[in-house]
């Protein structure tokens, strides 16, 4: 029969400790036959008698004496581990691993930092932005930030926040160049592209046209792999950009930007935060994970409702017929 030799020792050291099986069996929450089977087993296992027994007595055999002064410095190291290990789970302290896409932290993340960092001061965040798809396990992710679609690789996943993708420009760009009236449009006009983090290729974009998505490869004359260079090219009114909705929103509502072609929006991607296990997370990634919840699910302010994107588009009777403007 199988032993666990683990348990068995730890059942062997409780009785020596109580001087009883029955009282060692209650403190370890088993059954004083299974106390007594455990060290009937051990005995067997080592081929020595640990203790003289009977039915109202027990006590150390020479053999017993030994192996106990040699098991309990072992045994008290793996109590303090796992009391460590219990301690750490609980405490609002230690090192908080994060993964999160490049061109969503500053505007959607780091807001949750802030507010976490004020409330726990005593975790220490460490903060990995990539904009590819890493592996959580060899990253010893604690807390992970997914745009786009889920992330795959046994995580748990959450949907928070819808993306948009909207394209618009600056008011001057558009006194200079006028507005396009359709996706065919952006052919005659400056448009910026985002390099692909993994193939380093401009990514095309993408158009609600019906119930379909539908790509279309964007020939930039502004190009980088950095979301907010890309909208300050487009705030400086040097390109027509598609932007996500919580990089273009404020923008949108403050007046620095315009939103076109509103029919089109996109909407099918979205942000996730993933992590490990639903159980046995320790709670400083619990706390964290609650609060991201807490503070984007479904957060208004990263969204741009079908009216702010009428109300703010361009004025139809202002706008210029579209023209390829000078390279």
């Amino acid at each position: 029969m199988a032993i666990n030799e683990l348990r068995a020792i730890a059942n062997f050291a409780k009785a020596a400790e109580l001087g009883s099986l029955r009282q060692a069996a209650a403190a370890q929450g088993i059954t004083p036959q299974a106390s007594s089977q455990l060290l009937v087993q051990l005995e067997s296992h080592l081929g020595v008698r640990l203790f003289h027994r009977t039915t109202r007595s027990l006590s150390l055999t020479e053999e017993g004496r030994q192996f106990l002064a040699s098991a309990q410095p072992g045994l008290a190291t793996l109590q303090h581990a796992v009391q460590g290990a219990r301690r750490g789970r609980e405490e609002m302290a230690g090192p908080l691993r994060i993964v999160a896409p490049r061109s969503i932290l500053l505007e959607v993340i780091w807001p949750v930092l802030d507010e976490f960092c004020r409330r726990h001061p005593l975790v220490e965040p460490d903060v990995q932005l990539d904009d590819r798809i890493g592996n959580w396990v060899e990253d010893r992710v604690d807390v992970g930030f997914r745009s786009g679609y889920p992330p795959e690789g046994g995580v748990v996943a959450r949907r928070l926040l819808t993306l948009q993708l909207i394209v618009c420009a600056a008011p001057a760009y558009i006194a200079r160049h006028g507005a396009p009236a359709s996706i065919d449009d952006l052919a005659l006009h400056r448009c910026s592209g985002f390099r692909h983090a993994s193939t380093g290729k401009p990514m095309p974009w993408e158009f609600q046209v019906g119930d379909d998505i539908v790509a279309r490869t964007i020939h930039p004359t502004f190009c980088t792999n950095d979301i907010e260079a890309e909208a300050r090219a487009v705030l400086g009114g040097h390109a027509v950009g598609q932007l996500v909705g919580p990089t273009a929103a404020p923008l949108v509502r403050s007046g620095q930007l315009v939103p076109l072609l509103p029919q089109h929006v996109a909407q099918h991607l979205a942000l996730y935060v993933y992590y490990g296990s639903r159980t046995a997370l320790p709670a400083r990634v619990r706390a964290f994970i609650d609060l991201a919840v807490e503070m984007v699910a479904n957060n208004p302010a990263h969204l741009l409702t079908p009216r702010e994107l009428a109300t703010h588009g361009p004025a139809v009777q202002k706008k210029p017929r579209a023209r390829k403007p000078t390279q």
